[in-house]
């Protein structure tokens, strides 16, 4: 497994192998590896990429200013392990100086798919994500890139992203993985105490009862968004939103039924939590 550092040496790396007809594939993480991560490299092994590259970067530039980039989680020791362990071919670890150049000026913005959701409790924040991406896209020239469903507006923005710019790169969104108890994995849930691990989990509880319920016969988006708000208060967390939204154009729809995708954002304690279900 190869381990770079500079955006250049990686090009130039991918560029060689593309050169050799070898077919890459992209996994863009933030670190801190957990089965989520693994099973993003476990479906670029499952469509037979001859490279796989995963680049562990906390990328500064999609945190506001009052959020977790200074404590957010890091150990790079154990994000190599993993990711030899999974069959990773190659691990981009770049520093901030060296994908944001002194008197960087360049961004990338989506104005469509991100103007809701946590694009409109996060300012800038996909701003910061399409241009990551984008420079990822770039440096490794990836016939697929393999991003998690349970960042599901997220992946929705670099699916536009990739269209609307001409990349030629496939995306592809893996389901979420959840651990035993149902709690979708994350790396910010290392944040949480036991009481609130235990207090999260009304989040997919709520969110499975609902697309159970939704699945054969489409319910008023008001009256079942209602209910998993205060089901989700009621087990001591913040809302901060709780919505129904068409899957492809995530404009809010009228009914939970086929075709939509139902997501909450919530703050246990401090930490925020996100989860989302595709009825």
């Amino acid at each position: 497994m190869k381990i770079f550092r500079e955006p250049s040496k990686l090009q130039k790396w991918c560029r060689s192998r593309k050169a050799n007809g070898c077919k890459i594939a992209l996994v863009p993480t933030m670190g801190y590896l957990h089965e989520g991560h693994l099973s993003l490299i476990a479906e670029a092994k499952r469509r037979k990429a001859d490279e796989i590259v995963v680049s562990v970067f906390v990328n500064p530039v999609q945190f506001g200013p009052n959020e977790d980039y200074a404590k957010y989680p890091r150990d790079e020791r154990a994000d190599l392990a993993k990711c030899r362990a999974a069959g990773a071919t190659a691990v981009f670890f770049p520093t901030p100086e060296n994908m944001y150049l002194d008197r960087h000026s360049v961004y990338v913005v989506e104005e469509d798919l991100s103007k809701g959701l946590c694009g409109a409790r996060r300012p800038g924040h996909f701003r910061g994500v399409c241009t990551v991406v984008a420079k990822l896209f770039n440096l490794v020239q990836p016939d697929f890139a393999v991003f998690g469903q349970k960042d599901y507006q997220q992946a929705q923005v670099i699916k536009r992203m990739e269209r609307d710019l001409n990349f030629g790169i496939d995306i592809v969104v893996a389901p979420i993985v959840r651990e035993p108890s149902g709690l979708a994995r994350s790396s910010r849930n290392t944040y949480l105490s036991p009481a609130e691990r235990e207090a999260a989990l009304v989040l997919s509880r709520s969110l499975m009862e609902l697309k159970a319920s939704a699945a054969d016969s489409p319910r008023s988006a008001k009256q079942a968004l209602s209910k998993v708000a205060a089901a989700i208060e009621k087990a001591g967390l913040k809302v901060d939103y709780v919505e129904c939204v068409d899957a492809k154009t995530l404009e809010n729809a009228k009914s939970v039924g086929p075709g939509t995708c139902v997501l909450v954002a919530a703050y246990d304690g401090k930490t925020r939590l996100i989860d989302n279900v595709l009825v």
